[in-house]
């Protein structure tokens, strides 16, 4: 049952796929309902936060001693993924507990180092999914008047072995892949369609504006609504991984004024003079932790639990009892500031500021705190 959304790259159209976390949440669905109704579903169906259908067939679905279990395939569309045509499998069962409990099973990873989006100890399932998965569940048992305590167990065979291929045994995921996905789908695009859409927006807003908001991607757009930065009359730009481009785009465009405003996670790079934020390219986040808290005093013990760490939140944690944080941030801020003006030139002032989702506004750059006090 083909997924058949797509976008425009170029002049050709690529096929968008849905996340292991809607594949998941699908197959939460069919065997739930197989468990509590004994329905055999033929197709399943549900709506992902992106507001899509997305209808499957299930893979696999039978009853297993007092379980139910329902697999439905990875479809990642045009997108290169490692996931792409692996069975993601929900195994459902009643329990004497009430409330639905979800965890991972044989394929899936389990979180090794803090700072990631599930605590230490956790299976890899990311909030979206997890949310996604009890919202199908729910809904079954409201469906079918069930009113007692449900296990489900997610799993994914050939996870394992397809984890070794991607970035979480580095970033403190072990034993399988992760369950990801914010919108529930998967949109492809080549690299040059993104860079010549963004140059197109940033051309766009820059007929009317010489102020720009540059920010890499969802992170930053909450962050901004949040703050309500985002009502201020300054178009805002998602310039996704590729900072340097956007810069580009901007100077060509005789931007003024433009702010920078991104997760630490994203920014950190840019102190190293990094303007290609993916990490295929470059995740040196713990490296530049590590260099900053040395130049702030940080003695040999610390500077080695930061290049441990997993992501730059667990940095900020192992700074902060070390009365660190601020003067590492600091002086993290200096180097980004620096290496946006030495990319953009002397015609525009450029700003940064930095947040994260644990610790919320981290810091700005003196010229980003001016540019924010005028608008």
């Amino acid at each position: 049952m083909a997924f058949d959304h797509s976008i425009r790259s170029g002049q050709r159209l690529l096929r968008c796929g849905y996340t292991t976390g809607t594949c998941a949440a699908l197959a939460a669905q069919g065997a739930t309902r197989l468990l509590l109704t004994g329905m055999v579903s033929r197709s399943i169906t549900l709506i992902t936060p992106k507001g899509w259908d997305v209808t499957v067939r299930p893979a696999l679905l039978h009853l297993q001693g007092d379980a139910a279990v329902c697999s439905v395939q990875k479809d990642a569309g045009d997108d290169a993924d490692v996931t792409n045509g692996l069975a993601i499998t929900a195994t459902v069962q009643k329990e004497k507990a009430s409330g639905i409990q979800i965890d991972g099973g044989k394929g899936v990873g389990r979180v090794t180092k803090p700072g990631l989006d599930q605590p230490v100890g956790a299976a890899a399932i990311n909030r979206v999914p997890r949310q996604m998965i009890a919202q199908q569940v729910e809904a079954v048992c409201k469906e079918s008047g069930y009113v007692g305590g449900l296990s489900v167990i997610i799993s994914i065979e050939g996870g394992e072995e397809a984890a070794q291929r991607t970035f979480n045994p580095q970033m403190g995921v072990e034993g399988g892949l992760s369950i990801l996905g914010t919108s529930g789908i998967v949109e492809p695009m080549s690299e040059q369609a993104i860079v010549d859409t963004i140059s197109l927006e940033i051309h766009q807003h820059g007929m009317n504006s010489k102020r720009l908001i540059l920010t890499p991607g969802n992170y930053g757009t909450d962050f901004l609504r949040a703050q309500g930065w985002d009502q201020r009359g300054v178009p805002v730009v998602k310039c996704s991984n590729f900072l340097g481009e956007a810069l580009d785009s901007a100077a060509v465009e005789g931007i003024e004024q433009l702010l920078l405003v991104g997760h630490i996670g994203k920014l950190v790079k840019v102190a190293g003079g990094i303007m290609n934020t993916h990490s295929r390219y470059a995740d040196c986040r713990t490296e530049l932790f590590c260099a900053h808290a040395a130049l702030c005093g940080a003695d040999t013990g610390t500077c080695r639990a930061l290049q441990q760490a997993a992501t730059a939140d667990a940095c900020l944690a192992i700074l902060e009892p070390l009365h660190l944080q601020q003067a590492v941030l600091d002086s993290l801020l200096q180097a980004i500031q620096s290496h946006l003006e030495r990319r953009i030139g002397t015609q525009c002032q450029i700003g940064a500021v930095v947040f994260s989702n644990t610790y919320g506004l981290l810091g700005m750059t003196p010229p980003a705190k001016e540019m924010l006090q005028q608008w």
